[in-house]
Formats: structure tokens, sequence, C-alpha cells
């Protein structure tokens, strides 16, 4: 994500979209229809570039339109969502609404092991997305979050891109 400069008035700085955007960002809340802030299920977002993965199960690309994101659900869960994205801290507030009129909004805090190598895949009927350590991968039925092991950390392998079956909350 690039960030922009903060407002004059302390508000947090606007996000833009863009082809040099990449991160990795898990979900602390979501509110819907200005309801409590809850954790219904674990959430992982990765984005490069226009591309993302949401392990929630819908992966795709974004546009943005000079204030608001909108992610185009290309794979996977039908739909788009359109909101606008604001730092507080080091967490992004997402707010905005769906195509069905419903509003949402979402607290997301960056993942650790975010660095390194980027990519994203699509072939029919899926799409992949990797930020560091981090991969998505959604397909018609679901989303998969995987964590890459570190570097030197498998002693069977050594290998750094080995995908351990880590499959639920990031560290």
């Amino acid at each position: 994500m690039t960030r922009l400069p903060s407002g004059t008035d302390g508000s947090p700085a606007a996000v833009v979209v863009g082809p040099s955007a990449r991160g990795a960002w898990r979900r602390l809340g979501i509110s819907r229809n200005g309801g409590q802030l809850l954790e219904e299920a674990e959430a992982v977002w990765l984005q490069v570039g226009n591309v993302y993965a949401d392990s929630r199960g819908f992966a795709g690309t974004t546009s943005f339109d000079g204030s608001q994101v909108r992610f185009h659900h290309e794979v996977g869960e039908p739909g788009d969502d359109v909101g606008s994205l604001c730092w507080d801290g080091e967490n992004l507030v997402e707010t905005g609404s769906n195509l069905d009129g419903s509003t949402f909004l979402e607290i997301w805090t960056p993942l650790p092991g975010s660095e390194g190598e980027t990519g994203s895949w699509r072939a029919e009927g899926c799409q992949v997305v990797r930020v560091g350590r981090h991969v998505v991968h959604v397909d018609g039925r679901s989303g998969t979050y995987l964590l890459t092991t570190a570097p030197g950390s498998d002693p069977e392998t050594r290998d750094p891109d080995v995908v351990r079956d880590q499959i639920g909350p990031p560290p």
C-alpha cells in the first residue's frame, strides 16, 4: 500500500491501491451496518499491485477512482465491494458497501513476514497471491491461507519455499 500524507486535521491518511501496492493483512474485526465490531472468522487479505486474494473465498483485481477502492470479485464468491481505506496507526480501516447496499467497517493489521518475494497466478477457476511468507489460494469452493516456512527453518529440507500445513490463524 502506498501512503499519502495525513490530513492537516489529524485524520488518517488515505491509501492508494496501485501497481506498487503490496501488503499482507489479518482482519481484527468487522462491523456490519453499524453494528458491534466482531471477528466472525479468520480473514487474511493479500495485495500485490492491483491483484488481491482474500482467504474468505474471493479474489480478483482492485481499481481506484481517486477516492474509493473497488474489489472486483473475479474468482470464488461472486460480488464486488467498494470502500475507503485509511491508516489508523499501523492498521488499515476499511469502510464501504456491498452490492446489496449493506455497509461494513473492517480493521486490518499488517502480518509479520510480508517482506520478500511477491507474485500472483491465475488459472482456470483459481487465483493465488503470495506476499513474503504468506499465500492465499482461492477457487470456486473456498479460500485457503498458507504460511510458508522461514528460510532454513525446516530441519528436514531447509527449503524456504516448502509450504507447511499451517492453515488457520497467522502467528
